[in-house]
């Protein structure tokens, strides 16, 4: 018996130090903290208290996400302003990438002003989404050049990129790419990166992007907007890409896919039902890779059972989605950025 207390201590602190999943959410509401008339396709928490965002006409800047304070700024290229679709970040910089021809990719500069760290510039060139990662290593990816993606690879914290020769990549479709709709075309966890196209594949890495092999997914994509529009992965395991064709956003047949293996194969789940087409897909934090939330142009769904099923939560239209914790997140659209608060 005088073990007895011991054990009732040990189980107590276990059970105090389990995360206790996040409720089911039935309601959204919805908070504009920031509007201007600016497109926002790319946003990244830099930490617990920051959110980053950048968008069209040169914009970019911070959210406080405790004050709502905003601080922006424009970049200028010569006479250029870019149109930023893609966002990262490291412990210590910010990047951020336009997409069209030339591509421009930034990093915060000692000096207290953004420097240009890559550029790439030609018929054909554009960039659709960025991640890291570690602080060394990350990458970002743009449609197809001379028969293969367009991937660049930094293994020094960003200040220097080298994009990947057509012979390490599989080959590409005719016309394959990216849609820079969200900043959300690659997923990354641990070694791992995946990366989500306009022909409904998926290019897989296991080691930060030296070998790269191809699979194609049930999601349609016959037509030049249709495709896959954004993926994300819960664990090494465990993933979901959404799409479908943003011209026929009513559309609901052949959108959605799920992956149990690490994307070896992909299923279609809710197939002719809610939701429609989407621009992001984001799990939530602490939900054993079961609660999903997709934004787009069309609204807000939410899933708690891995995608089988789906409740509309709101009509509200966003571009992209970053979860600040289980229950708090920031969306990004036309004009605008919001918290979304689940309830």
């Amino acid at each position: 018996m005088k073990y007895f207390p011991l054990l009732t201590l040990l189980i107590l602190i276990a059970a105090c130090s389990k995360k206790e999943r996040p409720k089911p959410f039935s309601k959204v509401q919805i908070e504009t903290v920031f509007e201007d008339s600016v497109s926002i396709r790319a946003i990244e928490f830099l930490d617990s208290k920051t959110l980053a965002f950048a968008g069209s006409g040169g914009v970019y800047g911070t959210v406080d996400v405790n004050t709502h304070t905003v601080r922006s700024n424009i970049q200028a290229h010569d006479s250029l302003y870019p149109g930023f679709r893609a966002v990262g970040k490291t412990t210590t910089d910010f990047f951020m990438l336009s997409a069209g021809n030339p591509a421009l990719l930034y990093k915060t500069g000692d000096a207290g002003t953004m420097e240009l760290v890559y550029k790439d510039e030609g018929e054909g060139v554009f960039y659709d989404s960025m991640k890291f990662w570690n602080d060394r290593e990350g990458m970002a990816v743009g449609d197809s050049m001379n028969g293969c993606l367009s991937i660049i690879i930094t293994r020094d914290g960003g200040n220097t990129w080298t994009k990947l020769p057509c012979s390490q990549l599989p080959d590409a479709e005719e016309g394959e790419g990216a849609f820079a709709a969200s900043n959300t075309n690659i997923a990354t966890v641990g070694n791992n990166a995946w990366i989500a196209t306009t022909a409904g594949a998926v290019y897989k890495s296991m080691d930060k992007g030296k070998t790269w092999s191809k699979t194609a997914t049930p999601i349609v994509n016959e037509k030049p907007t249709e495709g896959i529009y954004s993926i994300d992965f819960y664990d090494e395991n465990v993933g979901f890409a959404i799409g479908g064709d943003y011209t026929q956003p009513q559309s609901n047949k052949a959108n959605k896919v799920v992956t149990q293996d690490g994307g070896v194969t992909w299923q279609l789940v809710a197939d002719g039902e809610e939701p429609n087409y989407k621009s992001c897909v984001q799990y939530v934090p602490n939900s054993d890779g079961e609660g999903l939330v997709v934004v787009g142009f069309t609204g807000i769904s939410y899933s708690q059972d891995s995608g089988q099923h789906w409740k509309r939560l709101s009509d509200e239209g966003f571009y992209s989605l970053r979860f600040l914790n289980d229950t708090v997140a920031y969306a990004s659209g036309k004009n605008r950025i919001a918290k979304l608060v689940f309830q």
